[in-house]
């Protein structure tokens, strides 16, 4: 684009100044991740002609490990379509900048680039299809908060359960100390890892997070057991549900699921957010029992696209013709 400069940083102290009002593309996560073993941040920046910031994309290298080949690589994520100041350039067209840079930077380097939580299903469909993305169908759902309460949204019978539960003991509270702390990233842990492409960050991940006013993690606890935890992001009067796990097997009765998604529920109405978006509901088959548990709370599905793009040539084109429009 004619007059436009586009530079990726990868180290915090060569950063320019940026925008901070999306957590997710702030110089606040780059620095997160960068103290965060086997993470590694990527930083696009587009500047005009007197050098001001007028986009950033934040895109983060995990480095991974599986039971099958490859039994190492790297992967990189990007959430959502970035941040943008007032300017004269149209937001997708700084967003094709962006992608292409980074896409060309780290074509070799990554087995594959996922770019999900679009607030626009269509956003940027001409520049991912320009740079050989291809999109997956995805599910998203959020709740809103400003129009009626929590307690207006469900079910009686949800109420009841909640109501009864509390009763028998089960609290959701912040994590507090490091007991609070080794429980929650055990959970965590435990409940994912036989779920392979779902990436739980390392530890220090989260100990860097809890630190700041953006992100909160959650426990939820029965007799001093810790049954559920969640982990949460605040941004841009909205909140996120990033990460959450629960002990449903042993502690059914106790319904750690509930309890802890509707303490995040509760938690952002009562500090003033406008939505909470759950980040993760999965591919939209007609039966998905997580999507169907979340909707019970009252929230909104929107079908969504989530791209992605291999750098094994063979592959892309494999993936891209099985998913295809």
């Amino acid at each position: 684009m004619k007059g436009i400069q586009t530079t990726i940083y990868t180290k915090l102290e060569k950063l320019p100044e940026v925008r901070e009002e999306n957590f997710f593309h702030s110089r606040l996560l780059f620095d997160i991740s960068a103290r965060t073993p086997r993470m590694k941040p990527y930083m696009t920046v587009c500047t005009d002609e007197t050098g001001r910031t007028i986009s950033q994309l934040l895109a983060i290298v995990r480095y991974r490990t599986s039971l099958l080949p490859p039994f190492f690589f790297m992967h990189c994520r990007i959430l959502g379509e970035g941040e943008y100041a007032e300017s004269d350039y149209r937001r997708e067209e700084l967003f094709g900048e962006m992608l292409k840079a980074i896409t060309q930077r780290l074509n070799k380097t990554v087995l594959y680039i996922e770019v999900s939580n679009l607030e626009q299903k269509m956003f940027g469909y001409r520049y991912f299809r320009q740079q050989s993305y291809f999109p997956v169908h995805w599910m998203s759902i959020h709740n809103s908060l400003h129009s009626r309460t929590p307690e207006e949204r469900i079910s009686e019978k949800m109420q009841k359960r909640i109501d009864t539960t509390y009763a028998r003991g089960v609290t959701t509270s912040e994590v507090d100390g490091e007991d609070d702390f080794k429980a929650f990233t055990k959970l965590l842990r435990k409940h994912h890892w036989l779920k392979p492409k779902r990436y739980i960050p390392d530890n220090q991940f989260f100990r860097e997070a809890m630190k700041t006013d953006a992100c909160r993690l959650f426990v939820t606890k029965y007799h001093q057991h810790v049954i559920g935890c969640a982990a949460c992001v605040y941004s841009q009067g909205n909140a996120y549900l990033w990460y959450a796990a629960f002990r449903r097997k042993t502690w059914l009765p106790m319904h750690p699921d509930t309890m802890t998604i509707w303490h995040c529920i509760k938690y952002a109405h009562s500090h003033g957010y406008e939505h909470i978006n759950f980040m993760d509901v999965g591919l939209p088959f007609r039966k998905n029992l997580f999507r169907e548990f979340i909707l019970s709370f009252g929230g909104k599905p929107v079908s969504t696209l989530r791209w992605f793009r291999c750098s094994i040539r063979w592959v892309n084109a494999l993936l891209s013709w099985v998913y295809r429009d």
